[in-house]
């Protein structure tokens, strides 16, 4: 699996888990909508900026977590 597609799926699952909308989460962390659905279609890659404010969003999800698979 490449890293995105991992990232990706990780993302959609963290945040499904979380009872969140791509719009909810977009909101919580300072990002627009399309941004989530284009990093959870592996569309776009994430700055690392970008993974701490998901994390930070998701509660009880690290970094790490979201890149687990990849290293």
């Amino acid at each position: 699996m490449e890293p995105r597609d991992a990232f990706a799926a990780n993302l959609r699952r963290r945040r499904a888990e979380a009872g969140l909308t791509q719009e909810e989460l977009a909101h919580r962390c300072g990002l627009h909508r399309t941004e989530i659905s284009l990093l959870e279609r592996a569309v776009r890659s994430p700055r690392l900026e970008t993974i701490v404010a998901l994390s930070r969003s998701l509660q009880d999800v690290s970094p790490s977590d979201l890149l687990n698979g990849i290293v």
